[in-house]
């Protein structure tokens, strides 16, 4: 079972304010910005900033954003200077934690990040002590009322699916990268509209968290996506949905 698929389901359920609203736009900016920086800018050769126009558009970015950032990344506006960074970690109970950054200042954020990881029951780890414990794959959440698990496998695994996983109120749906777009696009040709669809970090086996000790990782883990430099965080926990929904209430 994925604490990831139930987080993202419950992340998608909480209602966005215009601050938060405005924090996603940021990191969908920022995202965009390093996209083209680093695969250039047509989407149709750079997969990476295909995925992020699509996000953008899935949150209703105006097309001047989308295009403003991809001309920073490329240099033909002006813009920050930004490191792209991933810092390994261990949270409660030994979870690996992967965190994604997009940053103007290296240093700050490494002092930041550490911080955040040591008040909430975890510490950093060197490079390479945790990325092992994942694989790079696409990533699809669908709560369980959009569709039933027949039609569900029919339409992912013609696709292109790898896997199809019942999680409680949702099916988590795992891809190989390169089959990520055929696969969201089928469920949405089916009228199936993902809560979330991001090629991401999955673990390969899941930590069991309970009790204080899933609190504490859900702090680490809404304290980490609230810093405007993460865009993501992946963490190889397991906690009871209804537990994690009392703790994210809390």
């Amino acid at each position: 079972m994925s604490g990831h698929s139930k987080w993202a389901t419950i992340k998608h359920k909480k209602a966005a304010t215009d601050a938060k609203r405005g924090k996603i736009f940021t990191k969908i900016i920022r995202e965009l910005t390093i996209a083209a920086r680093t695969g250039g800018a047509d989407p149709i050769t750079n997969p990476r900033l295909r995925t992020a126009i699509l996000s953008a558009k899935s949150e209703n970015m105006p097309n001047d954003n989308i295009e403003r950032a991809i001309q920073r990344g490329t240099g033909t506006l002006e813009g920050e200077t930004l490191d792209e960074v991933t810092f390994e970690g261990y949270g409660p109970g030994g979870v690996g934690v992967l965190v994604q950054v997009v940053t103007n200042n290296r240093n700050r954020i490494v002092s930041e990040v550490r911080h955040m990881f040591s008040k909430n029951g975890g510490n950093m780890a060197e490079n390479g002590a945790v990325g092992w414990m994942f694989h790079r794959k696409g990533d699809i959440i669908v709560p369980k009322e959009a569709a039933d698990e027949e039609k569900m496998m029919s339409i992912v695994l013609d696709a292109g699916a790898e896997d199809l996983r019942d999680d409680g109120s949702a099916w988590e749906v795992t891809t190989p990268p390169e089959a990520f777009e055929k696969v969201r696009e089928a469920l949405l040709a089916a009228g199936i509209t993902p809560a979330t669809a991001e090629v991401a970090f999955v673990p390969q086996n899941y930590v069991k968290l309970s009790g204080a000790q899933a609190q504490q990782m859900m702090r680490m883990v809404e304290t980490l996506e609230d810093h405007d430099d993460v865009q993501h965080v992946y963490a190889n926990f397991d906690i009871d949905e209804k537990e994690m929904q009392a703790a994210v209430a809390s």
